[in-house]
């Protein structure tokens, strides 16, 4: 099955996509073309039925971004690098015969034009070179692009201005000014349609995946809350016994269900306690055996209402609704496993406190916040703590005092790879 990209870009980006189209195998484009990069976001609204979207550049993405962040399928822009500075200025040379010095340069990114010329040993007066990436943070204005290198001509420092904004050719030529487009490389092309089919493969083969869910239930309409959950993840649904169903659904579906919030939506009709596990797995046994071990964490959850998911990567991700962190419980990085051995902790308490650590700012932390990530006895997380300490896994760097009478806490650092 062909995948189909919807590109958003100006009338000469989209002629430069359909020129190459024949030699894409797999790929199918829909075009929507703007007259300004602040356009982008309009044209959103109104896409058809796609795999991926690609932007011209990083502007169109950016004045759209508050539009594609909360489209179903990933966002894509074709980014400005060396290959497309250095075949712009080779173009230059060739067709203009117009040395560098006298050229004005805008980019989202100004080190890859000055690496261009540190590698070709070049040396260009830097004010001449515009990086917009700072001016993307405020109200930006295209027109301050335009001015800048309509100054630099007029005053007779340039006899060429180099855009990386088709917009802002368009108005230096209305106005008079010599300019050039910068050069999209074939190859950049390319690659970016290869890296995208590749990406929107993977999130295809991973929706299809399998997915087993299991529901507990002591509602009195149980059945009808579960039968509604089912339609909402078009499963199939088998009562096991009193109060306890089993879905069998797919990856996506699940995930389309969390995004909307419909799991939420679920519990929020339970008026008794229920718990949901949901697994993944490349075959039907392995996700029931992933799903019975997410079940199995909800059912120890102190929430009444609580659900978990475990993928085939061995990630635990939850509690819901209350919050979603994820926790890794497959651990096979050499020298994490070398700690577990030392240690004796197990490789999935391992990796829970290198996630804890992933979830937390600061780097410091007290024995009372690791209890509460990890959903475990204060007596447990001591323990932990102090095997960790005798191997010098993690030092006590201070104290905390209490908001109440009592010893003042000890404030831990990790002395662990995380990364």
């Amino acid at each position: 099955m062909n995948t189909r990209i919807a590109v958003i870009g100006s009338t000469e980006f989209i002629e430069r996509i359909e020129s190459i189209t024949s030699e894409i195998a797999e790929i199918d484009f829909d075009a929507y073309i703007y007259q300004k990069p602040t356009e982008a976001g309009l044209l959103i609204k109104t896409l058809k039925p796609c795999d991926a979207v690609l932007f011209s550049g990083v502007l169109p993405y950016y004045f759209s971004k508050k539009y594609h962040e909360h489209l179903p399928v990933p966002s894509f822009y074709l980014a400005q690098d060396e290959m497309s500075v250095a075949s712009s200025l080779l173009s230059v040379l060739y067709h203009k015969k117009i040395s560098p010095h006298r050229i004005s340069i805008d980019v989202s990114q100004a080190s890859i034009v000055t690496n261009v010329l540190a590698d070709l040993e070049i040396e260009m007066d830097t004010s001449y070179i515009m990086d917009y990436q700072e001016m993307l943070k405020d109200s930006f204005d295209i027109s301050l692009i335009t001015c800048y290198h309509q100054k630099l001509w007029k005053d007779g420092f340039i006899d060429l201005a180099l855009t990386s904004v088709h917009s802002v050719f368009d108005q230096l030529q209305l106005i008079g000014v010599p300019a050039m487009r910068m050069v999209d490389p074939q190859s950049s092309i390319f690659k970016a349609l290869q890296d995208i089919k590749a990406h929107t493969d993977l999130i295809k083969s991973r929706s299809s995946q399998i997915a087993v869910c299991y529901v507990i239930s002591e509602e009195a309409n149980a059945h009808e809350l579960v039968d509604g959950l089912a339609h909402e993840i078009q499963a199939s649904v088998q009562l096991l016994e009193d109060c306890h169903f089993i879905l069998y659904s797919t990856r996506g579906d699940i995930e389309s269900l969390m995004n909307r919030n419909g799991l939420n939506h679920f519990f929020a009709q339970l008026q008794k306690k229920g718990t949901i596990g949901f697994g993944y797995g490349s075959t039907i046994m392995d996700a029931d055996r992933h799903a019975k071990i997410a079940l199995g964490f909800a059912e120890k959850h102190s929430d009444d209402k609580c659900g978990y998911i475990f993928t085939e990567d061995k990630d635990l991700l939850g509690p819901f609704p209350q919050h979603a962190k994820q926790q890794r419980l497959k651990n096979d990085h050499p020298e994490l496993l070398q700690v577990a051995k030392q240690t004796k902790l197990s490789p999935a308490n391992i990796s829970k406190i290198i996630q804890f650590s992933h979830s937390r700012q600061a780097v410091q932390f007290t024995a009372a916040e690791l209890e509460d990530y990890l959903q475990v006895t204060r007596r447990t997380t001591e323990r932990i703590l102090k095997k960790l300490s005798d191997h010098g896994h993690v030092t006590i760097v201070g104290e905390e005092m209490t908001y109440s009478k009592g010893r003042p806490r000890a404030v831990y650092e990790l002395n662990l790879p995380v990364y």
